[in-house]
């Protein structure tokens, strides 16, 4: 029914743990089967755990492999799913620990069924090793928390310590500093996410309230580079709810109008809340259900959504497959990325290296897509 009207399916996979937990927790499955073959096991008989829930799946184990890529070719030849997300992805490139990416990797780019669907990685897990950001190499695309955390910082965060400019400008024209060899589409762009604050919370709170999940707010991250504008949750004064919508604004077309492959998580474009709870995955109540009634600022800010996207549909050079050169794309034509400074000068080296510089102007050239006309020609520009 998806397929009928032009809507892939990506399925969220975890093949990272189990629900067995550690050693004390119950056994339902694998650890009554093949304990050792199954998880992965330190030198003293210890589980290891790579990824926060007690163990740790050993992919990187013939029959552990086996298990996974029969259960991916089923979503792909049955159930007719478009591609994965592979959660704490760097974990299934483990063998008794170690990072090895050559077993699961190469099973599944050497299989016939699953080297054609969308493949991406989300490129870390909790190990002091498992920061694996730009490793995973084509086909594969991958989450980029490191977008995430440059815009939301030069909107809503930034100061003398934050990242100079020169990285916002990898970021908006998709990271060739961490995915060179492979397509700016390997670039997951995403301000928000599952896991975190949604878009409101970001410009509403400057700490998490997770007191409702009941770990006395240990869980969630800490570290969000939000911004509450001036009071911390809901607010009845007109200038901080409208320089927050600014924000969100600002943070929703920088999201949808840069290189890559953009991620805009649910609800976001309404303008969805979690009241700063930024793990509410335990709250199945309103806290983390959606709200499909549209107030007139929802309405709006979807309004506003739906603009950015048919923008981005419109423009192909805001949809580039290759990365930019910085050169003119013809004789006598403008290059195809130029960088200014607000009064229209070139960026310095200078700027690009001025941590308090908070404003860029990004120019694409939309002449490498037209076709004589120039009606288009300035359009696209």
């Amino acid at each position: 029914a998806l397929h009928s009207v032009g809507v892939e399916v990506i399925l969220d996979v975890v093949y990272n743990h189990t629900c067995e937990g550690g050693p004390e927790g119950p056994s339902l499955s694998w650890r009554g089967l093949g304990e050792r073959d199954f998880y992965a096991v330190g030198p003293t008989g210890r589980y290891l755990d790579s990824t926060g829930c007690g163990n740790t799946l050993d992919v990187g184990h013939r029959h552990v492999l086996r298990m996974v890529m029969d259960s991916l070719r089923y979503w792909v030849t049955e159930m007719h799913v478009d591609g994965f997300r592979f959660d704490l992805a760097t974990s299934l490139t483990r063998r008794h620990g170690a990072v090895d990416s050559s077993a699961f990797l190469a099973a599944v780019d050497q299989d016939p069924v699953l080297r054609g669907v969308k493949l991406i990685a989300e490129p870390w897990d909790i190990a002091p090793d498992g920061y694996r950001l730009g490793e995973f190499g084509a086909p594969w695309s991958e989450w980029n928390d490191q977008y995430r955390d440059q815009v939301r910082q030069f909107w809503l965060h930034r100061s003398p310590t934050t990242d100079p400019p020169a990285k916002i400008g990898w970021r908006l024209t998709g990271s060739q500093d961490l995915f060179h060899g492979r397509s700016p589409a390997a670039s997951i762009n995403n301000v928000t996410t599952h896991d975190g604050f949604t878009l409101r919370d970001l410009v509403t709170y400057d700490v998490k309230h997770n007191d409702d999940n009941g770990e006395n707010n240990r869980d969630g991250n800490d570290t969000n580079y939000s911004w509450n504008h001036g009071v911390e949750g809901p607010t009845e004064d007109v200038d901080i709810a409208a320089a927050r919508l600014r924000s969100i604004r600002a943070l929703l077309g920088t999201l949808l109008l840069s290189t890559g492959t953009p991620m805009l998580l649910m609800g976001d474009e309404m303008g969805r809340s979690q009241l700063g709870n930024n793990n509410a995955y335990n709250q199945d109540n309103e806290t983390s259900w959606l709200d499909w009634s549209l107030s007139p600022e929802a309405a709006s800010l979807l309004r506003w959504t739906t603009s950015l996207l048919n923008i981005r549909r419109a423009h192909p050079a805001l949809r580039q497959v290759e990365f930019f050169d910085g050169r003119p794309v013809g004789d006598g034509r403008p290059q195809d990325l130029a960088w200014l400074r607000p009064d229209g000068t070139a960026m310095t080296d200078a700027d690009w290296n001025d941590p308090t510089c908070d404003v860029v102007v990004m120019f694409l050239s939309g002449e490498l897509f037209s076709r004589g006309d120039p009606a288009q020609n300035q359009r696209d520009a």
